[in-house]
């Protein structure tokens, strides 16, 4: 079948049959290339796809989902955008779905669960395929209204004993006592904290004070600070650690973003790092190899994290039978020295 040029559709919103002229191919197929683009060509849904912008063609998603049971939609969970530690994992997710033929919806939980929980009330309604819930900690109503739907449920970033369906990520408590092992090996003594008020980050910090009291050592100070994270907040914790004299001879934060802001407000004091002060992060952004100095950090592999999801999701959409032995998936971490300490 030729293609038909664009007048040739009929005057009004353009159909799917509209979308077939122009393309040259049967409207079965334009569903197919549109809804399982998996059974089609890469050549026929490029087609497709050009001809349902020249048209200016609007799919019909929820008569799709009716008939398929499949909402071909995803919903993703984050606690914020704020900063760009969770890119790698959301781009490597959203990429890998978007080549199933899938759609994502990003809501933010601002760290709190009773905003989670909001939002899972939202977007339930709308049956999404999947749900990537960031972290492990929620409230029990969510969890009973997850467990009674029974959509796939991914939580990453985190690892727990009892996981509500699927778990990709990693052990914070580990990072904190790996943190200690190194600060100590390294001849820090005088150590302390600057951290979001953030579960993980908190598990973090009280993993590093176990493990160093176990070596005998005591925190010397921690400032827990409120969401998000940027670098005036990161100079604050260090201007209030200097102002009560308990900075010590190391900082660790809660993530490269709050780092930053320590190196930041350790330059315009004078204090040199890490003669004066050591300064350790948390993410391995893509400045953390470029601040002054470099940034001793720990990287977590988060496309690693991403495509685990989006595999593990799809896996269990296509075989639900799957959910007998749902992935548990421990990524690890590791623990970057650079010039700040």
């Amino acid at each position: 079948m030729s293609r038909q040029p664009l007048s040739s559709r009929s005057p009004g919103t353009p159909t799917l049959i509209d979308v077939a002229k122009v393309a040259g191919v049967s409207p079965i197929t334009v569903s197919r290339a549109l809804g399982r683009p998996e059974v089609v060509s890469d050549a026929t849904r490029r087609r497709v796809l050009e001809a349902v912008r020249a048209t200016g063609y609007v799919p019909n998603l929820a008569a799709g989902a009716l008939a398929s049971a499949r909402s071909r939609l995803v919903a993703i969970f984050l606690p914020t955008i704020a900063n760009s530690i969770f890119a790698d994992t959301v781009q490597a997710l959203t990429d890998r779905l978007a080549a199933a033929g899938y759609q994502t919806l990003l809501g933010l939980t601002g760290y709190d669960p009773q905003q989670e929980e909001a939002l899972l009330e939202a977007v339930l309604g709308r049956r999404p395929d999947g749900i990537v819930l960031t972290g492990t900690e929620h409230t029990q109503t969510s969890r009973e209204r997850l467990a009674r739907v029974g959509i796939p449920v991914v939580q990453a970033w985190d690892l727990c004993a009892k996981p509500l369906d699927m778990l990709v990520g990693f052990s914070h408590e580990a990072v904190g006592q790996a943190l200690a092992q190194y600060l100590l090996s390294k001849g820090y003594r005088r150590i302390s904290v600057v951290t979001l008020d953030d579960p993980r980050g908190l598990r973090r910090y009280r993993s590093l004070t176990q493990a160093l009291a176990q070596q005998g050592f005591e925190l010397l100070a921690a400032q827990i600070l409120p969401a998000p994270a940027t670098l005036a907040v990161g100079r604050e914790g260090l201007a209030q650690l200097l102002q009560a004299g308990s900075a010590g001879d190391a900082v660790v934060c809660s993530s490269d973003t709050l780092a930053q802001g320590v190196l930041a407000e350790a330059a315009n004091l004078g204090l040199r790092v890490p003669q004066d002060l050591a300064v350790l992060g948390f993410g391995d952004l893509s400045c953390a190899a470029h601040t002054h100095p470099p940034l001793t950090t720990v990287r977590v592999d988060g496309a690693r994290i991403g495509h685990a999801i989006a595999e593990a999701l799809l896996a269990r959409i296509a075989d639900p039978t799957l959910a007998r032995e749902p992935l548990r998936l421990d990524v690890g971490f590791e623990l970057i020295e650079r010039g700040s300490g």
